[in-house]
């Protein structure tokens, strides 16, 4: 029962132990606070409580080494690790440490609470330190991007079937890297192989290898892709467009771990871990009799879907700057910057092409954009011309919103705060796109220096 159940929350944050404390405690439970990690195990010493929150960046030291600490006592108590410098490594590397769970700041209280009821609902678990591996850095603030990077870290000691769904370009093979980096069998080989891509006649081969003389141009023996994977992991994208029959054969291989090469006698053991990904709706193809639900059974274990870019516009400034950096690394040339009006344009694009689209775009800005910062007129011109003027439909309605409301409150000489307000904006966007330098602020505004200094010292003192 709640009400008998101690909770410990160690955070340097006040206002973050106030806040879990005084929620907790509506939820029944009982909660001690701990500022550090030294103050927690000393408190072990004399007693213990059943969950244990705890942030991971603490002044004394790194919140999960409270897991070392209750694995050299032999304590087992569910931990719930903390953080807002949330990324992928960090939370495989939580999860491989023994964490119960993992929360990115800002929470959810109902989310904690949740969390603590699961928690103390079962056994905690000894935790037991692996080594992180190292992988490239996937990048997603937005809740959806969180939640994949929580679940890449619940299956990095795991070996089992994940299926990731999610529109074209929205990076499946990416996380698909991710999974494989972060599991078992890191050590081993990442073979992809996009179904979609080979010809049907040609599909049966590269998956399974054949044998010298097998068909027509086959000249000699040929591994297949499951070979190849041996010891890794074998990903296998739009896995929707895979044929019936070879949707049989490998059903046949995940459920007995074995399999023939094309025209050959020998049997061959399949040691691959298999990942799939399709944008196909596999429900709807079940239903149509074009693929077969105990396949989808067997690859769908785990799933994780992936969000469009459209619904985590959060994220686009960091991927921007991201892929920008990486295309004048490849390139050669010198790394540009986005303004952030040319950010606020990229935010309210749609992105058909989700994550893919906006690298395309990046790197031609890249090789096409004129000066060290991109500007909105640097976009390609249908995108420019569609954005802008939508941009702008959005800054006329907002100023509507405004007038409308000061005058419904009864506010008068709107004309200059408006004016006030505009040329605020204005002037401090021209000098923050000049680098504080008045004197190029004011040709490019087409100001006098000594209009453009009045201006501000009278806004100053308002």
């Amino acid at each position: 029962m709640a009400e008998s159940t101690l909770v410990w929350v160690v955070d340097d944050d006040e206002a973050i132990r106030f806040v879990l404390g005084r929620a907790l405690g509506r939820a029944g439970y009982r909660t001690q606070s701990f500022e550090t990690v030294t103050a927690a195990r000393n408190a072990l010493n004399t007693g213990s409580p059943a969950v244990i929150i705890t942030d991971i960046r603490l002044p004394d030291a790194d919140g999960l080494s409270v897991l070392q600490t209750l694995a050299d006592r032999g304590i087992e108590i569910p931990v719930i690790a903390m953080t807002a410098y949330s990324d992928l490594d960090q939370a495989v590397s939580a999860f491989k440490s023994g964490v119960f769970d993992y929360i990115s700041k800002p929470f959810d209280l109902d989310q904690v609470l949740a969390v603590v009821a699961r928690a103390t609902a079962v056994p905690g678990k000894a935790p037991s330190k692996q080594d992180v591996g190292t992988s490239k850095r996937l990048i997603g603030d937005s809740p959806a991007m969180q939640e994949v990077f929580r679940t890449i870290g619940r299956l990095s000691r795991s070996d089992i079937s994940v299926l990731i769904t999610g529109e074209t370009g929205s990076g499946k093979e990416v996380i698909a890297r991710a999974i494989h980096e972060h599991s078992p069998r890191s050590g081993g080989p990442f073979v992809a192989i996009n179904t979609a891509a080979i010809p049907v006649e040609l599909l049966e081969s590269e998956l399974f290898g054949h044998e010298k003389g097998s068909f027509t141009g086959a000249h000699t023996r040929r591994p297949g892709r499951f070979e190849e994977a041996a010891g890794g992991t074998l990903f296998l994208d739009e896995i929707g467009d895979m044929p019936l029959p070879l949707q049989t054969r490998l059903l046949r291989v995940l459920a007995e771990g074995d399999y023939y090469r094309v025209g050959g006698r020998d049997l061959l053991r399949a040691d691959v871990r298999v990942l799939t990904a399709t944008h196909q709706d596999l429900q709807k193809k079940i239903a149509e009799g074009s693929f077969r639900e105990d396949l989808y059974h067997r690859l769908n274990v785990i799933s994780i879907e992936l969000p469009p870019l459209r619904k985590r516009r959060e994220d686009i400034p960091s991927l921007a700057r991201y892929f920008l950096g990486l295309a004048a690394r490849d390139m050669g040339l010198e790394e540009k910057q986005l303004l952030p009006e040319t950010i606020s344009i990229l935010q309210s694009k749609s992105w058909p092409g989700n994550v893919r689209q906006l690298q395309n775009l990046c790197q031609q800005l890249c090789v096409m954009a004129p000066g060290e910062q991109i500007l909105p007129e640097d976009l390609p011109a249908g995108l420019q011309d569609t954005l802008v003027g939508e941009g702008r439909e959005t800054w006329t309605k907002a100023l509507q919103s405004w007038t409308r409301k000061k005058l419904l409150s009864g506010q008068t000489e709107l004309m200059g705060d408006a004016r006030r307000q505009l040329e605020k904006v204005v002037l401090d966007c021209a000098l923050d796109y000049t680098g504080g330098k008045r004197a190029e602020a004011a040709r490019l505004l087409g100001l006098g220096r000594n209009t453009l200094t009045r201006k501000l010292n009278e806004l100053e003192n308002r």
